[in-house]
């Protein structure tokens, strides 16, 4: 296919630093290895990517070290094939990620905060408070606020705080988010080591 083509020479221009988003799920048309393509180009290039997709394509995926991934609670217990009972069980299934090669994990749960997996330790955060106009985007915005935020300062903590307040902001518009939104509720955002 010749758009694959031209999508791939867009990739010269990448380099080591650079963070690559896979998000959401492959069409049939492209073929079902079209990201095992993407991420074996990244890893030619020694340029990271964060994955943002379910199931299959998501498990098979984590052996090759994603810099981040970002499933919701209820995609978690799908991608192992379980029933969560509480948040231990969330906790439980977040480290499996990142023993299972992710550097990164995000388990967004709606209004009861978002828990962030790094290396040894967990973090959980609040929500702000405001009302859910519409959540399409919100996880889309949870990841660039992460990856925005880490790429500047390379503080996990600060990336993480931006990425729950980038979220809500999305959730609590009729659009995406605006800075000004953002900037609002990042002061709103606490997070606590678990």
């Amino acid at each position: 296919m010749a758009e694959i083509a031209s999508f791939f020479e867009k990739f010269d221009v990448m380099k080591q630093g650079d963070i690559v988003v896979l998000s959401g799920s492959i069409p049939p048309s492209i073929g079902s290895d079209f990201y095992d393509q993407i991420i074996a180009k990244c890893e030619a290039m020694d340029v990271a990517f964060a994955i943002d997709t379910t199931g299959d394509s998501l498990l098979n995926t984590l052996r090759r070290g994603p810099f981040l991934i970002k499933p919701n609670h209820h995609e978690l217990a799908e991608l192992f094939g379980v029933t969560f009972s509480g948040i231990e069980d969330i906790i439980f299934y977040g480290k499996k990620c990142l023993e299972l090669g992710a550097k990164h994990v995000i388990v967004s749960m709606a209004g009861d905060g978002a828990l962030l997996f790094v290396e040894d330790k967990v973090y959980r955060s609040n929500t702000p408070i405001g009302a859910v106009n519409n959540s399409v985007g919100a996880g889309d915005s949870m990841i660039g606020g992460f990856i925005g935020t880490y790429t500047k300062n390379q503080d996990v903590l600060e990336a993480f705080k931006v990425a729950v307040a980038t979220g809500s902001a999305t959730a609590f518009s009729t659009d995406l988010a605006t800075c000004e939104a953002i900037q609002k509720l990042i002061p709103e955002v606490e997070i606590t080591e678990i």
